[in-house]
């Protein structure tokens, strides 16, 4: 004979409490014990862009303040801030970003 064990097992059923807490356990768990690898990743990529598109040159402002934040942002990482960490390298990314457009408008000028 076969015992299926279907979760949540009959007449136990998970109360609407228990998942939100499951929830917030998992984002909480999630959010901060990790190191923001993909952000700093994005960033470097962003970075290396604008400068492949003359930004040093004619974005210098904002390619200097990509450059800034990522540094910033490695040093927290090593200081295991991680959130900061993450913070950081997403303004980074935005950063290089736009110091990406600024030297492709200048281009076509």
């Amino acid at each position: 004979m076969s015992h299926r064990h279907r979760f949540p097992r009959p007449g136990i059923p998970l109360t609407a409490f228990a998942r939100v807490l499951s929830l917030c356990l998992l984002l909480l768990a999630g959010g901060c014990g990790n190191a923001p690898v993909q952000e700093m990743s994005d960033a470097r990529q962003a970075i290396e862009a604008a400068r492949a598109a003359g930004a040093e040159q004619s974005a210098d402002a904002a390619y200097e303040r990509a450059r800034a934040l990522l540094r910033e942002a490695q040093q927290m990482l090593n200081d295991r801030r991680f959130r900061d960490a993450r913070r950081a390298a997403r303004q980074a990314r935005e950063a290089a970003i736009e110091a990406r457009e600024l030297a492709l408008q200048a281009a076509d000028h």
